[in-house]
């Protein structure tokens, strides 16, 4: 009899979490709706993933939708044939892992203090921190700065100027403001640490998450960046890979004059728009089989160093 009871309760307890006819209608519009968002954000990328692997005549006819169409490597043998394509790559690289660091050690020195309640002047140094991202002088005087600090055609054009990002910086003082309890500072002064042995000893390895956020957040910025090399760089030794595949897009252009053959003219400008599907896959390929990696902290310092109201 106990039994019996006790299964027509847990039947009557299904029943009654049972979703209604309208909650079943909202999850199917809800999983519809998402999925056409996804959908949305994922063609464009399987569609160029294709392209750069098509033949140049398939993607000039509009014949690529899903799958490469007459699978061919021409795109990507003309990419890498380029003579700076590997100085291009290895500049990229040292830009995004020096930058990297000298960012998230500017970051991690200027958040600190800031984020502690009994720094003298928190609020001046706090305004003066923030002033920048509300008001700056333009472009022509950030570029005079830089040429009058003999930065001009250095590598260091590209770190130097851009050490501190002010939104990265909130991130940070919010971060540290909400995971590291003020408890932790006052036992460690009790056992005689001072400020750099509290920064050092317990406060970074519990920041893990909040620098690999920060790691990513600037290391993609130095990867894509090309605008600051476009105007500080003029040695072609020291161009990243976007400069570098700025350049093949833009001295890939069809000149009529010098094709006679209609054949010919036709193969050019089919490569020429392959050629753009390549260069965003190579220039995207990095940092998409980073980001897997980082996944976890990513969505974790996010979430604790969110700016909280």
């Amino acid at each position: 009899m106990a039994v019996l009871s006790q299964r027509m309760t847990q039947r009557g307890n299904s029943q009654a979490i049972r979703d209604s006819r309208g909650d079943r209608i909202f999850s199917f519009f809800n999983y519809l709706f998402l999925s056409i968002i996804l959908i949305a954000v994922l063609y464009p990328l399987v569609y160029v993933l294709a392209a750069s692997f098509s033949e140049p005549a398939a993607v000039t006819a509009g014949e690529v939708v899903l799958w490469p169409v007459r699978p061919t490597l021409i795109g990507y043998q003309k990419i890498f044939e380029h003579p700076t394509i590997l100085s291009g790559f290895v500049n990229s690289v040292f830009y995004s892992v020096v930058g990297s660091i000298v960012n998230v050690v500017m970051t991690l020195l200027a958040a600190y203090p800031l984020s502690r309640n009994d720094l003298p002047g928190r609020r001046i140094l706090g305004v003066l921190f923030f002033f920048p991202l509300l008001f700056n002088g333009g472009l022509i005087p950030f570029f005079l700065v830089v040429r009058d600090l003999g930065l001009l055609n250095s590598r260091l054009a590209l770190i130097i100027p851009v050490a501190l990002s002010t939104w990265n910086l909130m991130i940070a003082i919010s971060f540290f403001r909400s995971s590291i309890p003020e408890e932790l500072l006052e036992a460690a002064q009790l056992d005689g640490a001072n400020d750099i042995q509290y920064l050092l000893r317990v406060v970074l390895p519990l920041s893990g998450p909040i620098i690999a956020v920060l790691f990513l957040f600037y290391g993609v910025w130095h990867w894509n960046q090309y605008f600051y090399a476009l105007i500080f760089l003029s040695s072609k030794d020291m161009f990243p890979l976007q400069l570098v595949m700025r350049e093949i897009l833009v001295f890939n252009q069809l000149d009529l004059s010098m094709l006679s053959d209609i054949k010919q003219m036709a193969i050019q400008q089919g490569l020429k728009e392959q050629l753009k599907f390549t260069v965003l896959v190579v220039s995207s390929l990095p940092v998409m089989m980073i980001y897997p990696l980082v996944q976890k902290y990513f969505v974790t310092g996010i979430t604790l160093g969110a700016v909280k109201g």
